[in-house]
């Protein structure tokens, strides 16, 4: 990616979102982008910021546990409270996440069970239709 900024067109292209997005961002306070006049321009920083928004979105993360996360960049720390928060809530949601999907693979199941049930019913009453014709 360039430094310089880019325009909110670039930004919508080289992350596949629309302007409305962006703007829905921008409102939320999650990206800080420069005005010139009517224009948004949106710094290196504000790129980055929005992969991590994508990606948290992504992982399950609500807008505002993202929000918390970004806010912690500015710590001084060495992101130590930013990166340990992330982990922190990652397990969370990986947990979360690993559950879902269990259930869905239970419920997979459970309808395959039931689809061969009906399959085998079809067969068995298409036969009985056949040997009385």
């Amino acid at each position: 990616m360039p430094t310089e900024t880019l325009n909110i067109r670039q930004m919508c292209d080289a992350f596949d979102v629309t302007p409305r997005t962006l703007r829905f961002y921008e409102a939320k306070e999650l990206l800080f982008p420069v005005r010139e006049g009517q224009r948004r321009l949106f710094t290196r920083s504000d790129r980055a910021r929005l992969k991590l928004i994508l990606r948290g979105k992504r992982f399950g993360f609500s807008l505002e546990e993202i929000r918390q996360l970004l806010d912690l960049y500015a710590m001084g720390d060495g992101q130590l409270t930013q990166l340990s928060q992330t982990y922190t809530l990652a397990e969370k949601h990986l947990a979360d996440m690993e559950a879902q999907r269990a259930e869905l693979d239970e419920a997979i199941t459970e309808l395959k069970a039931q689809m061969q049930w009906g399959a085998d019913k079809l067969k068995e009453i298409s036969g009985q239709a056949s040997s009385a014709a």
